[in-house]
């Protein structure tokens, strides 16, 4: 009995070990990829909700956007897919729009005196348009999921306008570009490539500094999952908790410390472009693969989690649409609802 006690303890000293360890690599590949990304977007002259919206939300969306594909492509059975299907695909989005926003507030009021300011300004013009595709593509998503299966060519439809309508907005969001960066909106390093204190500052090691940085932010989520896993083994976790509450929060890490990274450097637009970027690309063509590859079709905890993800999204468009100024405390209904969603999975275990 001793031992196996003693085995256990050494069991989670381990996973915690783990968890800490993969933790500071996701923070020291955020610091690392970010600046690679400022440094890319300066490079091509492109504006900063390009380089937030577009290049850093779709890299840092990756490592969780990996986990459904894989687990699709790898699925043997239709109940496999089931399991991975609309529920991990749709509550990608969700973790974004509420707990990531609420520690976008977070951080703004925490460095509010390094920033000198508490209100958080992203570019106007892109965080609307951002928010107004996400709310279109994510609603289209969610609802096509309760109709019948056997509508086919209905479903294959609303993929195929999903697909499109990603690449509508990264056309949109590109062509808006030229016209932000003579407002002054062009995205500016805030220090030098780290890479150019050893090599040359070129285009070559950009790409190879944001290689580094995405390969070490993919191996810190994937050793924190890892962790989280096999500590919820031995804390005796339920594996439905697990799954919609620990792990999606584990492999948004990176979306949340890019932003919070930018907001402390006073870079509002990148900050929130990089989360509202990454809810556009899962709302559009992470669905559309779902559609296409697996059944579809939702249930009681996805409904609640895609509800609260459009209240969410809903709130930040109603903020942009009527031009109020974002504060920290505007944020915290985001945080709101993502305790609503918590308490709602707990009390259907």
């Amino acid at each position: 009995m001793f031992v196996k006690k003693q085995e256990g303890n050494t069991q989670l000293t381990q996973d915690l070990i783990i968890l800490i360890v993969s933790l500071v690599v996701i923070v020291i590949a955020a610091e690392i990829f970010t600046n690679a990304i400022e440094s890319l977007g300066a490079k091509l002259k492109f504006s900063e909700g390009v380089t937030g919206s577009i290049f850093a939300a779709v890299g840092t969306a990756l490592p969780e956007t990996m986990v459904p594909l894989v687990a699709i492509f790898a699925g043997n059975s239709e109940e496999i897919s089931h399991e991975v299907g609309v529920g991990a695909i749709l509550g990608a989005p969700f973790m974004l729009a509420t707990l990531a926003m609420f520690l976008v507030g977070g951080a703004a009021w925490i460095f509010r005196h390094r920033r000198k300011k508490v209100m958080i300004h992203p570019e106007h013009s892109g965080l609307k348009r951002d928010l107004e595709f996400f709310l279109f593509v994510f609603s289209l998503a969610f609802f096509i999921a309760f109709t019948p299966s056997t509508w086919r060519l209905l479903r294959v439809g609303v993929a195929i306008i999903l697909v499109l309508s990603y690449f509508y907005y990264v056309l949109e969001t590109v062509k808006a570009s030229k016209a932000l960066v003579k407002d002054g909106h062009a995205t500016e390093e805030s220090k030098n490539l780290y890479l150019s204190a050893i090599f040359k500052d070129h285009m070559f090691f950009v790409v190879v500094q944001l290689l580094i940085g995405l390969g070490l932010i993919i191996a810190g989520a994937k050793g924190f999952v890892l962790g989280v896993e096999h500590l919820a083994e031995i804390l005796h976790v339920p594996v439905i908790a697990l799954a919609l509450l620990i792990v999606p929060i584990a492999t948004e890490l990176p979306e949340k410390l890019n932003s919070i990274t930018w907001i402390r450097h006073g870079k509002d637009t990148m900050a929130v472009g990089n989360i509202t970027g990454a809810m556009v690309f899962q709302g559009s063509l992470l669905p559309a693969i779902g559609i296409f590859l697996t059944p579809w079709t939702t249930n009681l905890t996805v409904t609640a989690s895609s509800i609260i993800t459009l209240l969410a999204g809903s709130w930040l468009y109603l903020l942009v649409a009527k031009k109020i100024k974002i504060t920290p405390p505007l944020l915290i209904l985001n945080g709101i609802l993502y305790i609503l969603f918590v308490i709602i999975v707990l009390a259907s275990l």
